[in-house]
């Protein structure tokens, strides 16, 4: 099914349907840092919501995929960006999670989010194994880029501890610190776990220049064996201007959760809106092309909110 079916029957719904509260509501999304695609997204989905939905004041914040779990179950906002993976550890309380956040529900899945790992051109590191010692910047606190960037160090023996004792550091900055630190000579690794191309790493591509680092395909299947949801891809040469091979990488699933205690209709509504605007969002971000609604509980590894369920099953999408 293609997000341009069933319009019709989407904005007949939305026209039909009594709003769902007289009093203003208001819905919090966390997405992502200004420099990804995350947070742009995220303002205009909000933007539209709040134009679509009656009664609702819709706002978009920064976060990190980590952090929106965290933020969205405590119910500091009621709709967030994460990864499938981050959501289902969050869920039952394992990796970065100190205890089982429960109070999220699955709302959708969206594109792939793709772990990149660039040092500038001229550098001497080859692989992942020479990180050791070196200054290294894998995201903010609380996003799941610094964590993944745990977990690819963690199978070459590495940590953020060991590359500090060894005389290097690690920088919990966003995006455009990161650009800034690498133009600089301060850092000598960027990853993120971000879409495919990313702002951040044109830039970057531009000045200083770029390599991109792989990740060893043996290393990356106790990866995948340990953390559902995560796949083996690769960067394609075609994604960088100066590539002249691809670069086997990792991926997961960009999804978005919802709060346990979101009124069904409420979500029912937003999940209308959300599938009926399709086009809007992707004139915001190519990327958004890749969202297809057919896969919209694809990475559904935690319960689906039951007004979003209600909405895919009117929509005929079932889970894979």
């Amino acid at each position: 099914m293609k997000p341009t079916l069933k319009i019709m029957s989407l904005a007949g719904c939305l026209a039909l349907a009594a709003p769902f509260a007289n009093a203003e509501t208001f819905v919090r999304m966390v997405s992502g840092p200004s420099g990804g695609s995350w947070y742009p997204l995220g303002a205009k989905i909000m933007q539209i919501m709040q134009k679509e939905i009656k009664g609702v004041a819709a706002s978009n914040g920064p976060g990190g995929g980590v952090g929106n779990i965290k933020d969205v179950s405590e119910g500091n906002a009621e709709i967030g960006w994460s990864y499938g993976h981050t959501a289902y550890n969050g869920y039952i309380g394992r990796g970065k999670f100190d205890r089982p956040y429960k109070n999220v529900t699955f709302f959708a899945t969206l594109y792939p989010g793709i772990v990149q790992i660039a040092v500038p051109k001229n550098s001497s590191i080859k692989s992942i194994s020479d990180f050791n010692g070196k200054n290294l910047s894998p995201g903010k606190a609380g996003w799941t880029g610094t964590a993944f960037a745990e977990t690819v160090l963690a199978a070459y023996d590495l940590s953020f501890a060991k590359i500090k004792q060894n005389g290097g550091t690690v920088h919990y900055v966003d995006y455009s610190d990161s650009v800034a630190l690498m133009k600089d000579g301060h850092i000598d690794v960027f990853l993120a776990v971000t879409s495919l191309p990313q702002a951040s790493f044109i830039d970057l591509n531009f000045k200083p220049g770029i390599r991109f680092i792989g990740i060893d395909p043996q290393k990356m299947e106790g990866i995948i064996k340990s953390n559902p949801g995560v796949i083996a891809t690769k960067i394609p040469m075609s994604a960088y201007e100066g590539m002249t091979a691809d670069v086997p990488t990792l991926a997961t699933a960009t999804v978005m959760v919802v709060n346990k205690d979101l009124p069904a209709d409420l979500v029912y509504n937003m999940c209308k809106v959300f599938w009926k605007e399709h086009g809007t969002f992707a004139a915001v971000k190519k990327v958004w092309n890749k969202v297809k609604m057919e896969d919209a509980l694809a990475a559904a590894a935690i319960p689906v909110h039951p007004g979003a369920a209600r909405c895919y099953a009117e929509l005929g999408v079932k889970k894979m």
